[in-house]
């Protein structure tokens, strides 16, 4: 990997994913053995030599070069012009989690500054059709994560429903949140998020593996969906039908060997069945809140955080008082003889330093004498 990797490359690249002929598994199994784009073009006309088991189809797609190259030439001049960074999987940007996948795209187009390999990464997707129990969920769970967790990119696809609730409560609630698109950059579908996708810009950002001038067929977002479930370390199905992209998205997720969760809904409610369905086969752990998450894929809480850092450095503690705070903390709330003994503070000069530490805020006295130390 390369933090910078050559404007050449990035062309090469491009033209490799516009190669008629080429589908993406046998593209990606030529740049991988040959180790760059641009080497698969220099090889364009020995490719049996450097790939003796290349088939007949293989050489003769490696032949038509031309019109492949004049669109990445174009693109190129586009992504100038409109400050689009490129990302092949070469570079350090690209998203690690998804270079990971056996299907990864060789080349992604990105308009944003998140960072798109931050420590957690999280996607939530589910039905276009959500429901207010769906987008109640959506906010609470965001809301609830973000007091335990901040350091997590929010994921989704930009979609009506579920998606566009993700992204909004993700700013909402101060994350960063990038919106996988099935579509090149020069348009937003739906047409109605516009002003969404421009904040998220600003506050996330904006992803996908097609140029630009390219249509939001119907295979396209099945394709976007294994870079939803591919960048993150887990999927969240809030609400699905019994059949629907976000069920898509979970089995993809699950292929790539990623936690899925879905939020259990009523029996019998249209857009619950999907998530109750998955809960019931056990293709998905069921999920009632941020905690529920959060003790399940163990990543480090707020609450987690070690809690006295703050303490040992605060300025106004005398060496006295951080032995009393030590203390507390190592053995719990401690009777005034007890910690006379474990501080060697004399019982006198301690009942001034404890009181001096109440009117801190720092500890609390408790029945017979005992003090409790105050998180």
């Amino acid at each position: 990997m390369s933090d910078l990797v050559s404007k050449e490359e990035q062309y090469y690249a491009m033209a490799l994913t516009r190669m008629t002929g080429l589908n993406l598994p046998m593209a990606l199994q030529l740049y991988q053995q040959l180790g760059s784009a641009q080497a698969v073009y220099e090889h364009r006309n020995d490719i049996g030599d450097v790939m003796p088991d290349a088939m007949p189809r293989l050489r003769e797609a490696m032949k038509g070069w031309d019109d492949a190259l004049q669109r990445a030439a174009a693109e190129m001049e586009f992504v100038t012009k409109k400050n689009i960074r490129v990302l092949t999987m070469q570079d350090a940007d690209y998203p690690q989690r998804l270079r990971e996948c056996i299907d990864a795209p060789i080349v992604l187009y990105y308009k944003g500054q998140a960072d798109l390999n931050q420590r957690y990464v999280l996607d939530i997707v589910g039905t276009r059709h959500c429901t207010p129990y769906g987008q109640d969920l959506v906010r609470r769970f965001l809301s609830d994560l973000r007091k335990l967790c901040p350091e997590v990119l929010v994921v989704s696809g930009l979609a009506y429903g579920i998606d566009i609730c993700a992204h909004r409560n993700a700013m909402e609630q101060g994350y960063e949140t990038v919106g996988v698109l099935a579509h090149g950059l020069d348009q937003i579908y739906p047409s109605r998020h516009r002003n969404d996708a421009v904040r998220m810009i600003g506050q996330g950002g904006l992803l996908t593996e097609y140029m630009s001038q390219t249509e939001a067929l119907p295979n396209n977002f099945r394709q976007r969906n294994r870079i939803v479930a591919g960048i993150s370390d887990a999927t969240i199905l809030v609400e699905s039908a019994i059949k629907g992209g976000g069920l898509i998205t979970c089995r993809i997720a699950q292929e790539y060997g990623r936690d899925v969760f879905a939020f259990p809904g009523a029996v019998g409610e249209p857009y619950s069945k999907g998530c109750n369905k998955m809960i019931r086969d056990n293709t998905a752990a069921l999920i009632m809140s941020a905690a529920d998450f959060l003790e399940t894929m163990r990543w480090q809480t707020v609450k987690e955080e070690p809690e006295t850092v703050e303490r040992v450095l605060f300025p106004d503690l005398s060496p006295e008082e951080q032995a009393i705070v030590s203390q507390l903390q190592q053995s719990g709330d401690l009777q005034l003889n007890m910690l006379s003994v474990k501080t060697n503070i004399p019982i006198s000069q301690l009942v001034a330093l404890l009181f001096q530490m109440e009117m801190k805020g720092i500890v609390k006295p408790l029945a017979g004498g005992t003090y409790h130390l105050i998180k």
